[in-house]
């Protein structure tokens, strides 16, 4: 295994595993720094109900990774329930925004930076070794995802925990040019 460049976090072993762990970690990395210098009033700021807030975007890819690893694929309650993030945040408590409407989403309310860090912080210790300790056999199994059919729990960790996220927070790097901060370092 090799590093190139010595950029933090290259160079991890050459497994679906070990590469899908990494480049979820890196979402969750890219969450924080969304997130890390911005008042209340930035995180949920829709420029005068346009699109949606940093907030919207961050808290969506993470309820995301939640649900997909701990309740679509074992039936287990995600962190967001068991650490009770629900009720602390006064935010839905199974609705990770996917179908909400456009209103609805702009008139959720979220938590500093710091409550953030404290979710983030409580995936990164259950996803990454999670993932990481897949077997081959469990990765490559087949199972329904709505709305996306029979895929396999590699192509939803591919799509919808890493390729979906990105988008999602390339909507927040955007959002966060328009409040005069700097990017996250794609």
């Amino acid at each position: 295994m090799t590093n190139p460049g010595n950029l933090p976090g290259m160079g991890v072993d050459a497994t679906v595993q070990a590469q899908y762990s990494r480049l979820v970690e890196r979402v969750l990395d890219y969450c924080k720094l969304a997130v890390a210098d911005l008042t209340v009033e930035e995180l949920c700021d829709t420029q005068g109900r346009r699109t949606s807030s940093i907030g919207f975007d961050v808290w969506h890819v993470l309820r995301t990774v939640d649900n997909i690893i701990h309740f679509a694929f074992d039936r287990e309650q995600p962190v967001w329930l068991a650490q009770e993030f629900d009720k602390a945040w006064d935010l839905p408590r199974v609705e990770q925004g996917t179908n909400l409407t456009a209103d609805e989403a702009y008139d959720l309310v979220f938590p500093s930076p710091e409550e953030f860090n404290r979710y983030i912080e409580a995936l990164r210790e259950a996803v990454v070794p999670r993932i990481a300790d897949m077997s081959d056999e469990y990765i490559q199994t087949f199972q329904l995802f709505r709305p996306w059919g029979e895929i396999s729990r590699m192509e939803a960790i591919g799509h919808g925990l890493i390729g979906h996220a990105n988008g999602h927070l390339g909507r927040a790097t955007y959002a966060r040019a328009l409040l005069g901060k700097p990017g996250l370092p794609y």
